[in-house]
């Protein structure tokens, strides 16, 4: 398999070229990327308007990225689905998928595991192994989507994985996931999370998106957040913040802070006035977020006292700012325990 070519990361564009090459008129093209991006097939039997000797040429040259459930888990509190998916070389990524008032979200992976390390993730602490492609991040949305029984009209960035860590694919994700002959689904509906890659930052505002960047703070200065996230020793907060205020200048787009509560870390007054005063009057909103108990990890969840005191030395500094809704609680639906929990268990069977 690993010779053949994955088809579902392919672009229109790309899929007309190369059906050209094989002596095959564009519309063909335009009919297999309707099959693979809006209809969602997992095999090339599935293309019943194709003929049976194209779907078998097919077959010898390209495989159709596919994301199957190895393990499920439904919360008992709420609808929130969370996934383990089994990829094509057998890794596991995992998917979130949670309703909202709004619509149906599906928080995706880009990366099995994450280089970022951060110490209060799950993901980090147990490796990276490879980046995604394009077709395995659409794959992730079909399956979840075809269980789910719904439209996905929501798409999250935030699961396994550092998105601008796997630029170039998670770019061709949002050409392919936006495609109106696709999914169609609209760059205002998609958040891309980054824990600060500051030179991918500014890669990203060229290209003028209207998607929501999250930017993954934690912390109101260097000191602090170099204790949880080693890629503040690469950009420092200052640098960080001046990407973001270009980014916001450039798209027009307001930057979305994710802030963990962790007690007695990050959590005090006085880091709530430092980080007002290093975002007030910039286009930001702050979304807090009570940290997860991570094994290894001694970290603990903010009271609720500290949340509200946070939050209004916030909101005097003219700062929008909440308190993340919980979603999937009894299921641990945040992203990287259940791949380490695997990850476990087979190394206990060896």
């Amino acid at each position: 398999m690993e010779q053949l070519q994955d088809i579902r990361s392919m672009t229109q564009r790309e899929l007309t070229a190369e059906f050209a090459a094989l002596g095959q008129p564009a519309y063909r093209a335009k009919q297999v990327f309707s099959w693979l991006q809006k209809s969602g097939v997992q095999s090339f039997d599935e293309m019943t308007n194709i003929s049976k000797a194209l779907r078998q040429e097919l077959a010898q040259r390209y495989y159709i990225a596919n994301a199957g459930i190895a393990q499920r888990l439904v919360s008992k509190i709420d609808t929130t689905r969370k996934y383990l998916f089994r990829l094509h070389d057998e890794e596991l990524v995992e998917s979130v998928l949670m309703d909202y008032h709004h619509g149906r979200s599906n928080c995706i992976s880009t990366q099995v595991g994450c280089r970022m390390n951060c110490s209060f993730c799950a993901t980090g602490r147990s490796g990276y192994a490879r980046n995604l492609t394009a077709g395995e991040m659409i794959a992730q949305v079909q399956t979840a989507q075809r269980d789910g029984g719904a439209r996905v009209s929501n798409i999250v960035l935030m699961g396994m994985g550092e998105p601008l860590d796997n630029y170039d694919n998670v770019l061709r994700f949002l050409e392919l996931v936006s495609d109106p002959d696709g999914m169609n689904i609209g760059m205002r509906h998609i958040s891309l999370s980054t824990c600060g890659l500051v030179d991918r930052i500014y890669d990203l505002a060229e290209h003028k998106f209207q998607l929501t960047l999250s930017v993954s703070l934690h912390a109101p200065n260097d000191e602090i957040r170099r204790q949880t996230m080693p890629v503040s020793r690469k950009f420092s907060i200052e640098e960080l913040l001046q990407a973001c205020k270009h980014y916001a200048e450039v798209t027009g787009r307001r930057i979305s802070y994710e802030y963990a509560m962790i007690q007695g870390i990050n959590d005090s007054d006085s880091c709530a006035q430092e980080l007002a005063g290093r975002l007030e009057g910039t286009l930001c909103h702050v979304n807090l977020i009570p940290v997860n108990s991570v094994a290894g990890a001694r970290y603990h969840k903010s009271s609720v006292e500290r949340q509200k005191s946070f939050i209004k030395i916030l909101e005097r500094h003219g700062i929008t700012a909440t308190v993340r809704r919980t979603l999937g609680s009894d299921i641990n639906a945040s992203c990287g325990q259940l791949r380490r929990r695997k990850q476990e268990e087979v190394s206990h069977h060896v």
